[in-house]
C-alpha cells in the first residue's frame, strides 16, 4: 500500500483488511477507496488467502463517504464521485466475485457507504453497539456501495425502502433480527467472534466455496432449469478439485477431511 488508510495483514489463510482512519470515523476518501480497491485485488490474488475479515480501525466500523472532502470538491463533484465509485465498486466486486468467504466485522456505526460495504460481505459480526443507517438522503444523496442491490435481497424491498428514504437507524439487535448480521457479540469480542469463523472458513473448501457465491448470485436471476444446470455444472467441477475429491475420500474413510483451497 502506498499509504496507511487501508490495511492489510494476512495470516494463516486469513486476510484482514482494515479501514483506517480512526479519527475521521474511517470516512472514504478518494485515495482510501483506490486503497481498498487495490487490497481486494491483492487478497483476490494471492493463493493464500482463503477467508478475508474487512473491519474498521477504533470506535467505528465506517462513516460513510467523508462529506468534508466532498465539499472540496466544488464543481467537479460529480466527476469526483464517479472516480470514487469506480474504485469503491471494483473492490465490493472483487470480494463478491472472489471464492473466499468475506466477514464484515461491524466494529461500531456503519452509515451510508459504510452500511453498504457492511452488507456487502457473505457474513456479517457486529458489535452489541454498532448501529446502521443509510443515511444518504438525509445529505441530498442516493445509495452507492452495491447496497440498492444486495439489500432487497437480504431483507426485502419494503424494508429497504424504509432504510433508503426514512434513514431509520438501526440498533445491532435489530440488525440481527432483520437478518443483515449473522451474530452480535459484546463491543471487545467483534475481531476475537470474526477471525474465529474467518479461521474455520479459512480451512474449508475455498474453490467450493467460490461455486456457492457464484450460485447464489446467479439465483435471483435464473429460471429453474438455468439455475439447476449452473448447480450441475457447479457440483461435477468441484468433484474434480483436489478438495474434491479429498472430501469424498474422507467421508469414504471416515475421517475428518484435510482441505487445502486448491
Amino acid at each position: 500500500m502506498t499509504q496507511d488508510t487501508i490495511l492489510v495483514d494476512i495470516d494463516g489463510g486469513v486476510a484482514t483488511i482494515t479501514l483506517n482512519r480512526p479519527n475521521a470515523a474511517n470516512g472514504l476518501t478518494i485515495p482510501m477507496t483506490h486503497e481498498l480497491m487495490q487490497a481486494a485485488i491483492r487478497c483476490d490474488e494471492d493463493p493464500r488467502v482463503r477467508a478475508i475479515v474487512v473491519t474498521g480501525a477504533g470506535k467505528m466500523f465506517c462513516a460513510g463517504g467523508d462529506l468534508k472532502s466532498f465539499a472540496e470538491f466544488g464543481d467537479q463533484i460529480a466527476a469526483r464521485l464517479k472516480e470514487m465509485t469506480v474504485y469503491l465498486h471494483a473492490a465490493i466486486s472483487r470480494l463478491a466475485r472472489g471464492d473466499a468467504p468475506v466477514i464484515m466485522a461491524v466494529n461500531g456505526t456503519a452509515a451510508g457507504a459504510g452500511m453498504s460495504l457492511a452488507v456487502a460481505g457473505d457474513l456479517a459480526v457486529a458489535s452489541d453497539s454498532a448501529k446502521f443507517t443509510m443515511a444518504y438522503t438525509a445529505a441530498g444523496l442516493s445509495p452507492d456501495g452495491s447496497s440498492t442491490f444486495f439489500l432487497p435481497r437480504i431483507i426485502g424491498l419494503r424494508r429497504t425502502q424504509e432504510l433508503m428514504l426514512t434513514n431509520r437507524r438501526l440498533s445491532a439487535q435489530e440488525a440481527l433480527d432483520w437478518g443483515l448480521v449473522n451474530q452480535v457479540v459484546p463491543a471487545d469480542e467483534v475481531g476475537a467472534a470474526a477471525l474465529e469463523l474467518a479461521r474455520s472458513l479459512a480451512a474449508g473448501p475455498t474453490r467450493s466455496f467460490g461455486v456457492v457465491k457464484k450460485l447464489l448470485a446467479q439465483s435471483f436471476d435464473a429460471s429453474l432449469e438455468t439455475q439447476m444446470e449452473h448447480e450441475a455444472s457447479g457440483i461435477a467441477g468441484s468433484a474434480k478439485t483436489p478438495d474434491g475429491q479429498e472430501g469424498i475420500e474422507a467421508f469414504v474413510e471416515k475421517r475428518a477431511p484435510k482441505f487445502t483451497g486448491a
